[in-house]
């Protein structure tokens, strides 16, 4: 989005979680740490989440729900919020996307984006 009311920048880290993994099942963990920025010149509160899991086979697993962890922050301009959460795969490699759907305190509804990160067992790509 273009209007400097409404800047919101989404970072992501990701981590494959070894011991909640089982390889020989087809069950592949991973965290990611999210950190949500506004960079926009008003507070907005995340009201909800939409991602799109797509695991290295092309299966789409789509999810959408109130907030993030039972939260629905309120986002100060300049200020963060970071959290942490994770997902399942049954495979060694896919991908997660999405948005969030944000309300500014101006009372505007608008989208943030989350761009495509990867997720993936460590050596598993070259």
């Amino acid at each position: 989005m273009s209007d400097e009311r409404y800047r919101i920048e989404v970072g992501v880290e990701t981590r494959y979680l070894a011991e909640q993994s089982d390889p020989e099942q087809n069950r592949y963990a991973f965290a990611y740490t999210i950190t949500i920025s506004n960079h926009g010149e008003l507070s907005a509160q995340l009201l909800s989440r939409h991602w799109l899991i797509t695991d290295g086979d092309g299966k789409v697993q789509e999810v959408r729900g109130a907030g993030v962890i039972g939260e629905q922050p309120v986002i100060a301009p300049g200020a963060q919020h970071t959290y942490t959460s994770g997902t399942l795969l049954g495979t060694k490699v896919g991908s997660m996307q999405g948005s969030y759907q944000m309300l500014a305190e101006d009372g505007k509804r608008f989208d943030a984006a989350i761009a495509p990160f990867r997720l993936a067992v460590p050596g598993a790509l070259h």
